[in-house]
């Protein structure tokens, strides 16, 4: 099955998740089922349209978008089925995968701003 996400690939999403994560809920079948909802909810937190400017943005942006895309799409995968983790190695891979998140939002949040100055708008 080929990935549908714009930004976030699959193997990103099972890099992150990890070994632990169950096969089904890491597979790209299931991952495909929310991959595009992650990305739009990235675009609507950040204020800018990331997928419809994809092909124009830097080596290093596309790079943050993955790493946003894959952590929280891979906070699903554990979710999801977390019985290949104990209760603290999922815990401590939530955690580390929020701050991967976060800490990558709020530099797109940043960079949103910067492109609205340049080009006047968020599209």
């Amino acid at each position: 099955m080929e990935d549908v996400g714009i930004y976030t690939k699959n193997a990103d999403i099972q890099a992150l998740a990890g070994i632990n994560a169950g096969a089904t809920a890491k597979a790209t079948a299931a991952t495909d089922v929310y991959v595009l909802n992650v990305e739009a909810a990235i675009s609507v937190e950040t204020l800018y349209d990331w997928g419809s400017n994809y092909a124009n943005l830097d080596a290093s942006l596309k790079k943050i978008l993955t790493m946003a895309g894959a952590a929280k799409c891979a906070m699903i995968v554990i979710n999801a089925d977390p019985t290949g983790y104990s209760a603290r190695e999922r815990e401590t891979s939530l955690d580390f995968l929020n701050m991967i998140y976060n800490s990558s939002i709020e530099l797109l949040k940043k960079e949103s701003y910067q492109l609205f100055i340049q080009n006047g708008d968020t599209n």
